[in-house]
């Protein structure tokens, strides 16, 4: 009887906690609430905002400057006027208005640099933006699998209580038949309270579990949602078939912090050649245009001297640099210098990004290797255990000895789950450093 009743509770792949919730998110539901709330990520998309906002900038040095003003004078006493040119003694206003248009024809290319760099700058941010999604992405899927990894173990601990229980009424039976001493309750007893505690302990992780994923979707209230419990397998992957090396070069063109680097080189280049180009001459066009307006008596019409005063003029400037006390070039000094270090960095992502790999590559064979060991202390110990309930019945073996064997096997259920969701992360984890996306296997 006990037996059958391990068989049902141990094994069953149907067993799953009661769900109350009626807000239940799937992995993508979760990766995706992170996503859309994460304070980081809304800093960085403002930030890709604020280099979209840049190149703005960068397409309007391409465009004309143009200005105009308008201007309105008293002048009280002797003095000039500026519309008769005779001296009077008078008080005398007069209005005046000019415009201007202004274009840049020549600076040493600084515009074009300029742009181009605002164009990099957007896809840095962007990388940036990716990057920091992807990182988000493991510590959801981490604090996911922690939560199914806990309410497995819960409903292992649950099903061992119910076994104790049984096991005590049982004991009880025996005694009252005479079949085992008084002194046997004692054990079982202890290992009833034990069994309590362990359930205590395991719904408090499993609490935990839930309180740190809410925590990363920014819930208030952690009791307010569950995950989705549905029945998944060890997966079968390949990728173990990809040496270290394949990996690396695979991850070498997608990952986006290396995409980030490398871009935030080519925007170091253009820093250069945008300190470099204010070193060279620069030419650029110019139109004004101006009337003057007098209000005395006896001077002709608004309209008229709108007409009769208006000027214009037009040209070229040309501005050659000399000296600035070796501003400019210290600047393009210090871009260089700055295009060394993001080369540098560079290289220290690639060198990051490969110990990454060579690790969760280790880490994920060190995890097999374990977990097809537990599966065999597993049969193991359950089957020592099926012989040690048997005798127990028969009254063969003490209840520490009994004990003793169920204990044993309680502990390698426990760490066969925790083998198993263990070697599934790292699966992942190796998985995602070769492009594949993150999902929870499903059983068939």
């Amino acid at each position: 009887m006990i037996k059958k009743y391990i068989l049902l509770t141990l094994f069953s792949s149907t067993i799953a906690l009661s769900q109350t919730s009626d807000n239940i998110l799937t992995l993508q539901d979760a990766v995706e609430m992170a996503i859309e709330k994460n304070i980081s990520i809304k800093q960085s998309e403002l930030n890709l905002l604020n280099s979209e906002i840049s190149k703005s900038d960068a397409i309007g040095n391409f465009l004309p400057r143009v200005s105009a003003s308008a201007n309105h004078q008293w002048n009280i006493g002797r003095g000039i006027n500026i519309t008769t040119n005779v001296i009077e003694d008078i008080t005398t206003s007069f209005s005046s208005m000019s415009a201007g248009v202004g274009l840049d024809v020549y600076n040493g290319f600084r515009n074009v640099y300029q742009l181009h760099r605002a164009n990099l700058e957007i896809l840095s941010s962007q990388f940036q933006l990716d990057d920091m999604k992807d990182d988000i992405k493991l510590l959801v899927a981490n604090s996911y699998l922690q939560i199914m990894f806990n309410s497995e173990i819960l409903k292992v601990q649950k099903s061992q209580l119910e076994i104790t229980k049984l096991e005590f009424e049982r004991t009880k039976d025996l005694i009252e038949s005479g079949t085992f001493s008084p002194r046997q309750i004692f054990e079982i007893e202890a290992n009833l309270a034990s069994q309590e505690q362990s359930v205590v302990q395991a719904e408090n992780n499993f609490r935990n579990a839930k309180l740190s994923l809410a925590q990363l979707l920014l819930i208030d209230d952690f009791e307010s949602f569950d995950i989705a419990y549905e029945d998944f397998s060890v997966p079968f992957s390949d990728i173990l078939t990809k040496t270290p090396k394949e990996i690396l070069e695979k991850s070498l063109t997608f990952r986006n912090d290396i995409k980030l680097a490398e871009t935030n080189i080519s925007i170091a280049e253009k820093d250069i050649q945008i300190s470099k180009s204010q070193l060279q001459p620069t030419v650029s066009s110019f139109y004004q245009w101006n009337t003057r307006i007098s209000y005395l008596d006896n001077t002709p019409s608004f309209e008229d001297q709108f007409d009769l005063n208006k000027g214009q003029g037009y040209g070229l400037a040309l501005n050659i640099p000399i000296f600035q006390g070796k501003q400019i070039r210290n600047n393009v000094e210090r871009s260089k210098v700055n295009l060394d270090r993001l080369q540098n960095q560079y290289e220290q992502e690639k060198l990051n990004l490969e110990n990454s790999i060579n690790q969760a590559y280790n880490d994920l064979k060190g995890a097999i290797k374990l977990y097809e060991a537990s599966n065999k202390t597993l049969e193991s110990l359950k089957n020592a255990f099926e012989d040690a309930s048997d005798r127990f019945l028969l009254g063969s073996v003490s209840s520490f000895d009994f004990i003793q064997s169920k204990q044993r096997y309680e502990s390698s259920v426990s760490e066969n789950i925790r083998a198993k969701f263990d070697y599934i992360f790292k699966l992942k984890v190796l998985e995602f450093y070769f492009g594949l996306p993150l999902s929870i296997p499903q059983s068939n």
